[in-house]
């Protein structure tokens, strides 16, 4: 049995994890602490350090989540660290992403069009039953737009080259948010939302990862 430390993505919570099968291993939910005021993203992995209490980890991050986990792995020692619709590097961010980010257009985004899901967001994701875009909504409802603000910002200018040896990454072929670029576990027609409404494959391809 292995222990396994978890980090949601933007906004999302342990809720998101609900649909995957970790094969009985230990899992530990790393809980997302409020940012300080214009904190660097490697100022941030080092505080939530602090929430990992076994030396050389295994970490699964989903979407920023596996953005903050490739910089705890910059910080400390990991076994493994596997990226769920997520990226390695900045070489995995949409160049909309990055014009947004020089641009600043990211600080013009509404509040309220990150904190309530509407067909836009639904589109996104890759929500498209009613329990999946309940569950979307639930989530962004519970976004702090504080943190969203922040996240936002570090996801657009995001600038790590260092791809680390030990990561695997699991993405879906469609994904809208992050769009696929290579994986060692691709999810054909995966969306953003795949941890959830393709689930079971996401969870044989942890199984794999975590085996190999």
């Amino acid at each position: 049995m292995k222990d396994l430390f978890l980090l949601s993505g933007l906004g999302a919570d342990k809720r998101v994890f609900d649909f995957l099968d970790f094969g009985g291993h230990k899992i530990h939910h790393i809980v997302w602490i409020n940012p300080l005021k214009n904190e660097p993203i490697q100022e941030y992995a080092t505080r939530l350090c602090k929430q990992i209490h076994l030396a050389n980890p295994i970490l699964i991050g989903v979407s920023f989540g596996g953005m903050i986990a490739m910089e705890i792995g910059k910080i400390i020692q990991t076994e493994k660290i596997i990226l769920i619709s997520s990226a390695r590097t900045k070489k995995d961010i949409p160049l909309s992403f990055k014009l947004a980010g020089k641009l600043k257009l990211h600080h013009t985004i509404p509040p309220s069009f990150v904190a309530n899901n509407n067909p836009v967001t639904n589109w996104l994701f890759g929500a498209k039953t009613t329990s999946e875009k309940e569950l979307l909504s639930s989530i962004l409802k519970d976004t702090d737009i504080q943190f969203s603000n922040w996240a936002i910002d570090k996801i657009v200018k995001w600038d790590n080259v260092d791809s680390l040896q030990n990561v695997t990454q699991i993405h879906g072929t469609n994904d809208r948010i992050l769009p696929f670029k290579e994986a060692k576990f691709a999810i054909k027609g995966g969306e953003h939302l795949m941890i959830v409404n393709r689930a079971d494959e996401v969870s044989r391809a942890i199984k794999d990862a975590l085996n190999d």
